[in-house]
Parts: C-alpha cells; structure tokens; sequence
C-alpha cells in the first residue's frame, strides 16, 4: 500500500472520531463511533487468550470490531432504537463504495471481513456482534442516568440478548451488566 493511499483511507477512517454516538461518556460529552470502536477492539484482545474461548480467532474478531462502525463515517450515527433496514442498507452501500477504491488486497480482506459479519455464520462474527452490543451496554450504564431517555430503561435489560447466546461466556457477562443496570436502576430510585 502506497503512502498516498494509507493516508487517504486513515483520513477517512478519522471522520469517526468526530461522529457522536447517542450514549453521554461523562455528562457533559458524547461517545465517538471512534471511542466505541476502540474499547470493541480492546474487549476483544482481552479475551484473546482466555480458555473458554481457544477455538475462536480473537484476531480476526478484532478487525471486525475495528470497522465494523466504519459506514458512519459517511452517514453518521443512527441510535439502535431508531435505526431502520434501510438505514443498514445506506451506510453498508457506502463502505462498500469506499473500500473498492482500496489497493487489491485491502479491498478483498476487508469486503471479506464485512460479509462475513453480515452473515452472522462463523463463531468470530457472532462474538464480535455480542461485544458490540455489549460494549454499548457497558457504556450506557456508565452515563449518568438523568441522560437516559425513557425507553432506554426497557431496552438496556433487553438490547442484544439474543447474541449473547453464541457461547456461555457472554451471557454470564450479559449476567453482570444487567445485574450492574439494575443497581444503577434502584440507586437512581432512591434519590
């Protein structure tokens, strides 16, 4: 990959750094899709090298935490409560787009790596999806609660349980974070 073409492709990939996400870090900002992207790929090489999960290419799971937000630098992002298919649709069209200007074999690796996170068929595109919801999860119940919007008290007991079926170690996790979300729920009660 030439000089010229890695910048470009960083340039780009930088946008996201300056994509807010709907979730307050600390009260007084929003995430970045970059921030969140960021703590998905950390995640992910913390559990590289646990036992439970030997047979799965941390990796490769890795990467797909990497860009799997990458389409928001083109569109934005769109809260999981208001997001529609069509939205899905746009922001893939338009990764797409982008990496087929990409040198031959960044290209292939990468329009490999979307489709398989697609499919949702392989062990590390099914991990990857249970870290990212639970990313999103940790985050939110790391705001301050008086930025939560009503409906977000449902979602956060109900957002991604289906994918933390693909192996027993993400709903255990799944487990403490909603145990977490409850105290933070009956704390903000009390006051």
């Amino acid at each position: 990959m030439s000089p010229m073409d890695l910048l470009e492709i960083l340039n780009t990939a930088g946008k996201l750094k300056l994509v807010m996400r709907h979730c307050w870090i600390d009260g007084k900002r929003q995430e970045s899709t970059a921030e969140h992207s960021w703590r998905l790929a950390l995640m992910a090489m913390l559990l590289k090298d646990e036992e439970e999960l030997s047979g799965i290419n941390m990796d490769r799971v890795m990467e797909m935490c990497l860009i799997h937000d990458l389409g928001e630098a083109f569109t934005g992002d769109i809260p999981a409560f208001e997001k529609k298919d069509s939205d899905t649709e746009k922001e893939v069209n338009l990764y797409e787009s982008w990496v087929s200007g990409f040198p031959e074999k960044q290209k292939n690796h990468w329009m490999n790596l979307l489709n398989e996170m697609e499919a949702l068929e392989t062990e590390e595109a099914q991990v990857y999806k249970a870290l990212d919801k639970l990313e999103a999860l940790i985050t939110h119940n790391e705001s301050p609660i008086e930025t939560w919007l009503p409906l977000e008290y449902d979602l956060q007991m109900t957002y991604g349980r289906e994918n933390m079926k693909c192996h027993p170690y993400f709903e255990t996790l799944r487990a403490a974070v909603d145990e977490w979300t409850v105290r933070k729920i009956e704390e903000e009660s009390k006051e």
